[in-house]
């Protein structure tokens, strides 16, 4: 109550803001957030999910780099799923049915569930492996029917 008087009273005290530290444009930068792989799993998630959307952690995979979004710490046994080599990760990756599992140095996991490449294309972590299929659209008799008379 008496901090709201001063302030209505024009008395509060006024301390200026230090230029220094007064902005966030630095971590902003995209070359600032990529993923430290020599942490634990809470900091890597911690990491990912700092910098999810703007400017997004990145990682090395294949020579590419990816973006990683939507993270989560996961508390169960290690599960099945396809081996992805990580640039500076002591241990490859999972790609499971959920997304994909990366380690922390703790042996503890971090779930990440969409990867976004350097061309822009965003997929969910699970189809990595199925990024570059392709499935033909078949229609039905009806459907062809219908895809006519729209025409």
């Amino acid at each position: 109550v008496e901090a709201v008087h001063l302030i209505a009273d024009g008395k509060a005290p006024r301390i200026p803001q230090p230029k220094e530290g007064a902005t966030y444009e630095r971590i902003q930068k995209k070359e600032n957030a990529e993923i430290s792989w020599d942490q634990p799993a809470a900091a890597l998630h911690n990491w990912i999910r700092g910098h999810d959307k703007v400017p997004g952690a990145w990682t090395t995979i294949n020579g590419q780099m990816v973006t990683f979004y939507g993270s989560s710490l996961l508390d169960a046994s290690v599960p099945t799923g396809q081996e992805l080599t990580i640039k500076g990760a002591s241990r490859p990756g999972l790609v499971t049915k959920n997304g994909l599992v990366i380690f922390g140095n703790d042996g503890k996991m971090v779930l990440v569930r969409n990867l976004q490449f350097e061309d822009g294309k965003m997929i969910p972590a699970c189809k990595y492996f199925s990024a570059d299929e392709t499935a033909a659209l078949e229609l039905t008799e009806e459907e062809k029917k219908i895809a006519e008379d729209i025409r």
